[in-house]
């Protein structure tokens, strides 16, 4: 029956969480053209929605517009509206706790509406970051202390998300999906289900391999981001340039994958995943070092980028205490709109706590709340006005930005992202190293 209602798009589905994975997955399933009930504990939220608002950048108001404009997409921020639904896909947030250990909250008070509300035979996926071992724990556990039986009143997967926020590239649709079951029958609905809106389903035999692979993916990355970061400021010590290295290296088209160093990582998964990995690895008695290595190298890169701030600023005979610094994107990433764990947040907050007068500038994130609960409101793209700050930190450098137009207008340049490389072709930037030059820029770092 389930199998049937799935192919026909005859099933309701309920997405939990309208996020930054909800939505954009939700709209998906309206636009293939499914009955969606988009359920958030935010009334404001909801409310927004409702209105053809959307805070999410990959979704315009008008692509939110066009779905109410169906009659397909309802949304509500009462947990009875799961009551209706065949399937139930739940992406909300994971975050750690201050002890970086996992922060199960927020799946757990789903499950607690979820067990309340659904009704027999419903199929649930779970899509949240998490540790090997969650869907059978709190997914499947509290529905059957609720009584209902595993392959009769219910179906569970981890398919975990893998959005790319502001990718114009990759997105719901064409990003392959992993689909992992707790048993036979949920993986072929898991893989039935999806595959109605995602162009490339890839199932594996369980949900522990599901999980593990989303861990592994970032855990991946996190880890090669950090060796080149640490190459970076290994190459700064021995004078020489990171970014040719790295340009020299990129040659070779096989063996070598490009990573390039920044000024720290952000978003949900690259920082939290690997830390999930390792603390589920502590819970086995297994320590990996490489995972807390990676993490503790990451996390020091937004410290490395005040002290070469205030390098920069002492070669000019001023001290951190007292200048005015802009930092340029606040942003974790290029053209998005998402400050999760965000280095350019901790860089603000170390630079304010030095004595700093720091003023921010960012169209796409312009407003975050400091570390005191005080809101901080991006200045506008005055170009000219640059000319006013000290040093000018370049660390989310947003298509919208005129790199040639802040080169020309400020005193001072830390760039973490060497983007001045190409607006200035002729002049070879270096990562970290001081380049006094009578071009555009008075002064570069």
């Amino acid at each position: 029956m389930m199998k049937l209602k799935f192919e026909n798009k005859e099933a309701n589905i309920a997405v939990v969480g309208l996020g930054y994975v909800g939505l954009p997955l939700a709209v998906a399933f309206v636009e293939k053209g499914f009955h969606t009930i988009g359920y958030d504990v935010s009334e404001k939220k909801v409310t927004a929605l409702r209105q053809g608002v959307s805070d999410i950048a990959d979704i315009s108001n008008e692509t939110l517009q066009c779905c109410l404009d169906t009659n397909d997409f309802e949304l509500s921020s009462q947990p009875a509206c799961l009551q209706e639904a065949d399937a139930i896909i739940i992406c909300v947030p994971t975050p750690l706790t201050e002890a970086m250990e996992p922060d199960m909250r927020f799946i757990e008070h789903a499950m607690q509406d979820i067990v309340r509300y659904a009704k027999q035979e419903v199929f649930i996926s779970l899509e949240s970051t998490t540790y090997p071992g969650t869907t059978r724990e709190l997914i499947c556990g509290p529905m059957l202390e609720k009584g209902y039986t595993l392959g009769h009143d219910f179906f569970a997967c981890y398919s975990p998300e893998r959005v790319d926020p502001g990718n114009k590239q990759f997105h719901t649709l064409n990003t392959p999906k992993v689909v992992g079951g707790i048993n036979e029958k949920s993986k072929e609905l898991g893989e039935i289900l999806y595959g109605q809106v995602i162009d490339t389903i890839v199932p594996v035999n369980s949900t522990e391999v599901a999980e593990m692979s989303k861990l592994l993916e970032n855990t991946f990355r996190s880890i090669n981001i950090a060796f080149i970061n640490e190459m970076a400021l290994l190459a700064e010590k021995m004078g020489i340039d990171i970014w040719e290295t790295i340009e020299a290296a990129s040659s070779k088209p096989f063996g070598f994958m490009k990573f390039t160093p920044g000024p720290g990582i952000g978003g949900h998964c690259i920082p939290l995943d690997p830390m999930y990995l390792s603390w589920k690895a502590k819970a086995k008695n297994f320590y990996s070092r490489f995972i807390e290595l990676a993490h503790e190298t990451n996390h020091l890169m937004p410290e490395k980028m005040v002290e070469h701030a205030a390098e920069a600023l002492n070669l000019h005979q001023k001290a951190i205490n007292g200048s005015k610094i802009l930092l340029i994107g606040m942003a974790y990433k290029e053209n998005s709109n998402d400050l999760r764990e965000s280095p350019a947040l901790h860089i603000y907050e170390q630079l304010v706590t030095r004595g700093a007068d720091v003023a921010f500038c960012d169209p796409e994130a312009p407003v975050f709340r400091d570390r005191r609960g005080n809101m901080q409101q991006s200045t506008a793209v005055d170009y000219e006005a640059f000319a006013t700050y000290d040093l000018v930190i370049i660390i989310t450098p947003h298509q919208l930005f005129d790199l040639e137009q802040i080169g020309a207008h400020s005193q001072l340049i830390l760039d973490t992202k060497n983007v001045l490389k190409d607006a200035f072709q002729e002049k070879k930037w270096t990562y970290g190293k001081i380049k006094m030059t009578q071009s555009m820029a008075k002064g570069i770092l």
